[in-house]
């Protein structure tokens, strides 16, 4: 017997550093490519498509009319953000900002209640739902699926009780004089310039959540959840707790979006906000946030948003019909989620 090892094997042994090496450039090229370089490279490249096939679309205006519309979905998907960082989802967002928006505009209008005691009704309303998304979860081991898709039921039949179905302030039952409190009006509604005070107010809820995430105990918990919870108890960190103070955070941010949503309308309703708890889980993992935790930040949702905020409205610019529209949003979607989901089992080859 030979001492000689098999020419393919010493082959193998001798290229191998240098396979190795290309093994990780090929990572870092296909994660440079992914994530919220990604969704940078669609959202330039839709900017510059829409840009090209309509005058209109580079304006001013309609760049602002963006960050109007757009700015309660970014204010949702901030929590949502944590939400799915740490291994979970919650469906009842926008639910939660129709409520809480609701109740604020009830407690002022038909209660004459004062304008602090009403938004702080408000905000404690979405904290309780939040605390009770979390409690659900983490006390009962309730799926967070199941439970955000009950609370989200829930939640929207307890608007319709409060508002009777009728849009707040339901001039029948409404103090004379009282519509919408003031400062709701005003971030909502107003602008500095020609710039949304309703985008300062979201840019202040993106500016909080980044913080949170990335600098604080809080954050670095729901990481570490996210990659592995038997991991992060075993390190010590109290993941009950840590979900429960996450949800209540995405609960209260969805009150503060409910209130922008109603300022903004000029009037609230328990219907307001539909579908857009879907449209912040695509915004996070259009943004490179992993939708089985551990991995994302809240500047890629900033970007993951508006991917979605410029397709749909360069969509309706070019004439695209509203029924095609929602095909072309949802395909778009999982594709975006596809490519994703491909880049990251390319790292996890290239590296292993």
């Amino acid at each position: 017997m030979s001492d000689t090892a098999p020419p393919t094997v010493a082959n193998a042994a001798a290229a191998g550093p240098e396979q190795r090496s290309h093994a990780a450039g090929a990572a870092r090229y296909v994660r440079a490519a992914g994530g919220r370089g990604g969704a940078l490279i669609i959202l330039f490249a839709l900017i510059v498509s829409f840009g090209v096939a309509s005058e209109d679309f580079l304006t001013t205006d309609n760049m602002l009319n963006i960050l109007r519309q757009y700015s309660v979905p970014m204010i949702l998907a901030v929590g949502q953000t944590l939400v799915i960082v740490s291994r979970g989802i919650d469906l009842s967002v926008a639910s939660t900002a129709a409520l809480s928006g609701s109740v604020m505009s009830v407690a002022f209008s038909h209660w004459g209640w004062a304008e602090p005691l009403a938004l702080g009704l408000g905000l404690a309303t979405g904290f309780a739902v939040g605390a009770f998304n979390g409690f659900v979860i983490t006390r009962f081991a309730v799926p967070d699926f199941i439970a955000t898709l009950g609370t989200f039921t829930a939640v929207r039949g307890i608007a319709l009780l409060i508002t009777d179905g009728f849009p707040v302030p339901n001039f029948d039952k409404a103090i004379e004089g009282r519509t919408m409190p003031d400062s709701i009006s005003t971030l909502g509604a107003d602008s500095v310039g020609r710039i949304p005070l309703i985008a300062f107010v979201a840019l202040a809820c993106v500016l909080l959540g980044a913080f949170i995430l990335g600098r604080t105990r809080l954050g670095r918990s729901a990481y570490a959840i996210g990659g592995n919870p038997d991991a992060a108890r075993v390190s010590g960190i109290d993941v009950e707790r840590a979900k429960l103070k996450i949800y209540i955070f995405s609960g209260v941010l969805a009150a503060i979006a409910g209130f922008m949503l109603a300022g903004r309308q000029g009037s609230a309703n328990a219907l307001m906000g539909e579908g857009m708890e879907l449209s912040s889980i695509a915004a996070v993992v259009i943004g490179g946030t992993n939708l089985f935790g551990g991995e994302g930040r809240v500047s890629g949702t900033v970007i993951g948003v508006l991917v979605i905020g410029v397709l749909s409205n360069g969509l309706a610019i070019v004439g695209v019909a509203e029924f095609w529209q929602r095909v072309i949003n949802g395909l778009i979607i999982v594709l975006v989620v596809a490519l994703d989901q491909w880049r990251r089992r390319a790292i996890r080859r290239a590296e292993a």
